[in-house]
Order: C-alpha cells, then sequence, then structure tokens
C-alpha cells in the first residue's frame, strides 16, 4: 500500500521506489546525486554546423556521403582544420545535424508545391470486348463573343455501337452538368457499363465520380502521351457535333 502510494505522488516506478526504500534502511537517509555542471558534451559544436550549413549552400544540398567527403577533402587536402571534426562524421548523424535548430535558422530550404494525382478515375483504355455501354463522352464549346461564353455541348458515343447522344447546357459548372449527365446516362437504350473521359475537370471530380459510383459504371480516363484513348468521341465532334451546330457563337 505504502509502495503504490509513493509511486503514484511521485511518478516513479517500482524498482526506483524499492531502492530508495532499501538505501533509507541501510543509511538511514537518501543519497542525492546532483548535477555534473557540465552535463553531456556535445561532440559538433555549432560552428561545426554552421561550416556544414555553408558547405551544404555551396553544393546545392547533395547527399551525405557527397559532403562528407567534402568536408574530409577540405581537411585532409586543402588543410582546412576547422572541418577536422566534420571529417569523421558519420553520414547519419550528418542528417541530425540538418535538422538542428543552428542549421535550419541559417538555411532554410523551401521545396516547391508537388501538384497531387487524382485519384479520381483508373487512369487506362477502355475494353468493350464486343458489348454496348462503354461510353466515351467530350465537351464541345460552342465560342465566345463579346466576353459572353457560348453553350456547351455534351458529347456521348458508345463505343461498340456508336449510339450518340449529344446534350447542351449553359455552363459547364456542376449545377447545370449533373442534371444534364443524369438524364444523358438515362437516355441509352442500353445498360451504361463504363464512362471514359478526357482529363477536364468537368468530368474528374468528387460529384461526377460519386453519381457514378451511385449507379455502378465504371470509371476511367485518358492516359497521358496516349492522345488516341478518347478520339472516337473526339472523331465524333466534328464529324456530327459541328456538321449540325457549326463553329458560330451560340449564346
Amino acid at each position: 500500500m505504502v509502495i503504490r502510494y509513493l509511486m503514484k505522488i511521485s511518478g516513479y516506478f517500482r524498482q526506483q521506489i524499492t531502492r530508495l526504500i532499501a538505501q533509507y534502511r541501510q543509511h538511514g537517509r537518501l543519497q542525492r546525486r546532483q548535477r555534473t555542471v557540465a552535463g553531456f558534451q556535445h561532440q559538433y559544436t555549432a560552428k561545426d554546423i554552421r561550416l556544414l550549413a555553408a558547405m551544404d549552400e555551396r553544393h546545392d544540398t547533395s547527399c551525405g556521403q557527397a559532403i562528407k567527403k567534402l568536408c574530409e577533402r577540405a581537411c585532409a587536402v586543402f588543410g582546412q582544420a576547422e572541418y577536422e571534426r566534420l571529417a569523421s562524421i558519420s553520414v547519419n548523424h550528418l542528417y541530425n545535424l540538418r535538422k538542428s535548430t543552428i542549421y535550419t535558422r541559417q538555411r532554410r530550404h523551401f521545396a516547391k508545391t508537388r501538384p497531387k494525382p487524382s485519384t479520381l478515375g483508373e487512369r487506362r483504355q477502355p475494353q468493350p470486348n464486343g458489348r454496348p455501354g462503354y461510353i466515351r463522352i467530350d465537351t464541345v464549346h460552342q465560342g465566345d463573343l463579346d466576353k459572353q461564353k457560348g453553350v456547351y455541348h455534351i458529347n456521348a458515343v458508345d463505343e461498340q455501337t456508336q449510339f450518340e447522344i449529344v446534350v447542351s447546357v449553359e455552363k459547364i459548372s456542376e449545377q447545370h452538368l449533373i442534371p444534364a449527365l443524369e438524364q444523358l446516362l438515362d437516355s441509352f437504350p442500353f445498360t451504361v457499363l463504363s464512362f471514359h473521359s478526357d482529363n477536364g475537370s468537368e468530368y474528374i471530380n468528387k460529384r461526377v465520380a460519386e453519381l457514378l459510383e451511385k449507379l455502378r459504371i465504371e470509371f476511367t480516363k485518358s492516359r497521358s502521351r496516349h492522345s488516341n484513348d478518347n478520339a472516337r468521341a473526339e472523331s465524333k465532334n466534328g464529324a456530327v457535333v459541328r456538321k449540325l451546330f457549326g463553329y458560330s457563337h451560340i449564346p
């Protein structure tokens, strides 16, 4: 009971409490060890870290192994005694020094924001294998006039049967596009199994992905540097849509 109480109020483990009790019973008092004034000495000083930061800046933050070799050459070949400790540093600890406060204060490195690839849709060419229901879809813009946007045509073509549906919308925003897609997909005389588009943001977004997932329709998109992945819909843009609507502005 007493040991549990002492553990609770002191935060010590049972082994520590037991050792202190035994020490008190043997000597009648507890021997308190004083903290050393110097404490743990750092092997690499602030000067060494600044030298490392300067070396990294001159060599565009090369890998740790290359920087270690440069420090060795600075000491052994060029006689720069200030690099003597850095010449014997391990590569792992060199990376630790790069994370230190002294290093980051002297040399800040900013990496450019890298775009994150979209996880919506599978990037591949659909394979209908003779079955209807694999549609290709593309957007045709009717042009602008005096800063006024023209109408957009949503052109959907079945890969196998060449059955085609064209729906026109005022804008390709979510408010106009989602109802048009629902009407378009419901108008095909067969079950739609696959939905393939280019990488335009009007189709590669969460709302379209949720709609296709609800209808259990496969969602694929064109691969990079494969311009023929959506060639079926793009060929119909000129042969059908432009033939019917022309190129003039339609508000």
